[in-house]
């Protein structure tokens, strides 16, 4: 029976394969759900920091003035100058 210690051998790595192979998989399924986690947290934080700049892009868009001011119909900008560049008072 010289082959009982090679059976032994073989039998006893299958067991420390399996063995890892259980923990390794655990620590895979923590790591995903840890992952899942922080995407998740991330994906919020950016659509937060987009939602914000979209707000403030509104808020520059109220406080600029219309295009509608700058046409000649407008004696404000009459005053100021004219059409082509030039002073209306000189």
């Amino acid at each position: 029976m010289p082959y009982t210690p090679t059976l032994a051998l073989i039998a006893l790595g299958l067991i420390v394969l399996v063995t890892i192979s259980v923990r390794v998989l655990r620590s895979l399924r923590r790591f995903a759900g840890a992952r899942t986690l922080v995407g998740d947290r991330v994906g919020d934080g950016v659509g937060l920091l987009k939602a914000r700049s979209a707000a403030l892009k509104v808020a520059f868009a109220r406080r600029r003035p219309s295009k509608r001011a700058r046409t000649r119909a407008n004696p404000a900008y009459d005053r100021r100058r004219g059409a082509d560049g030039r002073t209306s008072n000189a």
